[in-house]
């Protein structure tokens, strides 16, 4: 279906990729893997077309189409929201444009080459194209009412909606994406997970949403010392593997029947997990096939993220009374009340993610609410991760020894060994250490504020959207540690795996009140009560 052939891509003294070799077959879907740097995004271009490599060559088999979700969020400004989606199948659409300028001339000499384009667009079901769109963008939650209005005027989060409507319009035979789920609601995000675990044509890739990667993918394509090694089975299947082949590594002294049966079992223990699930990797036997010498360990990094608290809470945690808040006039919340408890780990929820950042400032006393109070437990201490953390690295050009020693307590904790350990664990090591921290990207960022917060040994933490701009390797250890963490946590997330495994309350914040249980998140989203519940307090 998709070759490719020799692959090499150099950027000066950099080798990217190095010869590789590598086929994508119909009816899998390959999640592309790798570091920071790695090269997922250049080789997603690579296969696109939009870049050239060094050398080799992509070869996609006579014939066949593929379609891209284009970045371009402003490329389609001047056309309907109906005519973008169409505008995913080239072929159909340039043969329905010629039409229509030959009907707006008819006379007999255009007469035949009409009917060839009837033909052509009669084979390719063109006469349902309009109402495939629009079933198209109805089920990622673009309403009728959209369907004739300009790009222009669409707003960005529409946008990206379109946009991935376009891609998966027209059931192209190879399907390229890169972070399909940005800015998708929960409920949008599976709908395309259904949709791409029930697709029969190939597609590739590129999320660091490992919920959605595990419900779609049936090989992952790991990126790692510039080849491309292909995978059976989903992420977690390939993140635990890889790390009970590190663990064996280190094991030089365990004979190879004992390897070889530790491994087995965890293939038979993962298969009986898949064939339970709904994961698109149950509808295939990879994992069955699997030859054990594929399974190896990784090159990847994962930072140290573990949260000790100075003190164990008492039982009260956070007492909120009637708080309300508004930006302009406009109602985020009201009548919110919440009594948190020790050992709450709560998914703080809400449609609108001003409403939930409102929440977290309030309860910072970064902003003032409208109207209510709350009241921290006299034995807690607090810890924050918000959303937007630019004011914390404004105007400053401190290195990173420095800029963390700001938040020491203690004249131990501003000694440079002492901070180093804290950012050595977020995988600033040696020179890293002395960055300067107004150049750092937005993961590193974020890597240096988990090191603030580990380093306050708060036995409450906050955060707000903590997986933005993190990678893959991060969010795994990030998700890991809080699921290990002794203390209460509020956290709002668009990751689904946060949400599941880390939540055992469920909090929702809309205009209208609150929705608060105690259950997974899964369980939450899935009750045709709660459903029903969720519509009224929205409407």
């Amino acid at each position: 279906m998709l070759t490719v052939s020799n692959l090499s891509v150099q950027f000066g003294k950099r080798i990217l990729f190095d010869e590789v070799n590598t086929t994508f077959t119909q009816g899998n879907c390959y999640g592309i893997i790798g570091a920071n740097g790695a090269g997922k995004s250049t080789f997603m271009k690579i296969i696109a077309g939009d870049l050239d490599p060094t050398s080799g060559r992509v070869i996609l088999e006579p014939g066949k189409r593929m379609s891209v979700l284009n970045q371009n969020h402003n490329m389609f400004d001047e056309h309907t929201v109906l005519e973008t989606v169409l505008m995913g199948n080239k072929v159909l659409h340039k043969i329905k444009a010629e039409m229509d300028a030959l009907y707006l001339d008819y006379n007999e000499e255009n007469a035949n080459r009409i009917g060839e384009l009837q033909m052509q667009f009669d084979e390719m079901d063109g006469w349902n194209a309009e109402s495939d769109a629009g079933a198209m963008l109805s089920n990622l939650g673009i309403s009728a009412d959209y369907h004739y209005t300009l790009m222009s005027e669409m707003e960005g989060k529409l946008k990206v909606r379109v946009l991935l409507a376009q891609a998966l319009f027209g059931n192209p035979d190879v399907l390229i994406m890169d972070e399909p789920t940005n800015d998708l609601d929960f409920e949008t995000i599976g709908w395309l997970e259904n949709f791409l675990a029930n697709y029969e044509n190939t597609v590739l890739v590129v999320s660091h949403d490992r919920h959605f990667l595990d419900a779609v993918c049936t090989h992952i394509s790991d990126i790692d010392f510039g080849k491309i090694n292909n995978y059976s089975g989903n992420y977690t299947f390939w993140y635990e593997s890889s790390q009970l082949a590190a663990k064996q590594k280190a094991q030089q002294n365990k004979k190879a029947e004992e390897k070889k049966a530790e491994l087995e079992e965890f293939i038979r223990r993962f298969s009986a997990n898949v064939a339970k699930s709904k994961q698109a990797t149950s509808r295939k036997k990879m994992i069955d096939k699997l030859n054990l010498d594929e399974i190896k360990p990784s090159s990847r990094r994962y930072p140290a993220i573990i949260f000790d608290t100075e003190r164990e809470a008492g039982d009260q945690i956070l007492n909120v009374q009637n708080l309300s808040a508004s930006i302009d006039g406009e109602v985020l919340f009201k009548d919110v009340h919440l009594n948190m408890a020790k050992g709450d780990k709560v998914v703080v929820f809400s449609k609108d993610s001003r409403a939930t950042t409102a929440f977290y400032e309030i309860l910072n006393g970064n902003q003032k609410p409208d109207s209510g109070e709350f009241d921290w437990g006299i034995t807690t201490t607090q810890s924050y991760l918000p959303a937007d953390n630019h004011a914390f690295f404004e105007n400053k050009d401190l290195n990173l020894v420095d800029w963390l020693r700001q938040y020491a307590k203690t004249e131990e904790e501003r000694d440079e060994v002492y901070i180093r350990g804290f950012l050595g664990k977020m995988i600033f090591s040696g020179e890293e250490a002395l960055k300067k921290c107004n150049v750092l990207s937005g993961g590193e960022k974020v890597r240096c504020m988990l090191s603030r917060m580990m380093m306050m040994r708060a036995n409450v933490l906050m955060l707000d959207e903590p997986t933005n701009h993190l990678d893959l390797e991060s969010i795994t250890a990030f998700n890991n540690s809080l699921k290990n963490f002794k203390g209460s946590v509020l956290f709002t997330t668009h990751d689904h795996e946060f949400a599941q495994t880390v939540g055992n309350r469920i909090f929702e914040i809309t205009p209208n009140g609150v929705i608060d249980r105690y259950m997974t998140f899964d369980e939450y989203l899935d009750d045709p009560k709660i459903k029903e519940q969720r519509a009224k307090m929205y409407s």
